[in-house]
């Protein structure tokens, strides 16, 4: 994506301008929330709704927007279905799994899949396998070096998180 959005930067229409500072300013708010929410679940292990329901509709419009502004409404269209997807994936391991995902992974997984779907659909699939990879890995170190046993919860927010920001940065 970042390509993209340098290919935006850069061109000569002023909506295309406008789309690279707009998807720009979403990205700022992925990092600044991605910390938030990182720091706050390894700490608590909770995903606020204070935080995630603001950058949800902040990242839906501003994404929105650049979509439009680039005359391409269809990332508009996959964005939204892949925040349906990721929600709705998420939302039924935590209803087969219970105790195992928690319901602010499932909202977070919404607020990830705007911003994943609105690249690419290999950004979505590519970011939740490497979600569910760094989660495992983590916690496969931490059962071998006996910092956690089997019923040890882990806070998968951070791994989410960090899936999507390395899929995003990486062009496919």
């Amino acid at each position: 994506m970042p390509e993209q959005i340098m290919g935006w930067l850069t061109a000569s229409t002023i909506l295309d301008l406008l789309a690279g500072i707009l998807v720009s300013c979403a990205l700022a708010l992925f990092l600044i929330n991605g910390v938030r929410l990182s720091i706050i679940d390894l700490r608590t292990r909770l995903l606020p709704n204070a935080i995630i329901f603001p950058w949800f509709v902040s990242s839906l419009i501003l994404l929105g927007a650049a979509a439009l502004c680039a005359g391409e409404p269809e990332r508009l269209l996959r964005s939204l279905t892949g925040a349906g997807i990721l929600f709705g994936g998420y939302l039924l391991v935590h209803f087969l799994v219970p105790g195992g995902m928690g319901l602010g992974d499932v909202k977070l997984a919404a607020v990830l899949g705007l911003y994943l779907g609105f690249v690419s659909w290999a950004h979505l699939f590519i970011a939740t396998v490497l979600a569910f990879i760094l989660g495992a890995g983590v916690s496969a170190m931490l059962l071998l070096s006996k910092r956690m046993n089997l019923r040890s919860s882990v806070a998968f927010g951070p791994f989410m998180l960090s899936g999507a920001a390395i899929a995003v940065t990486v062009s496919f």
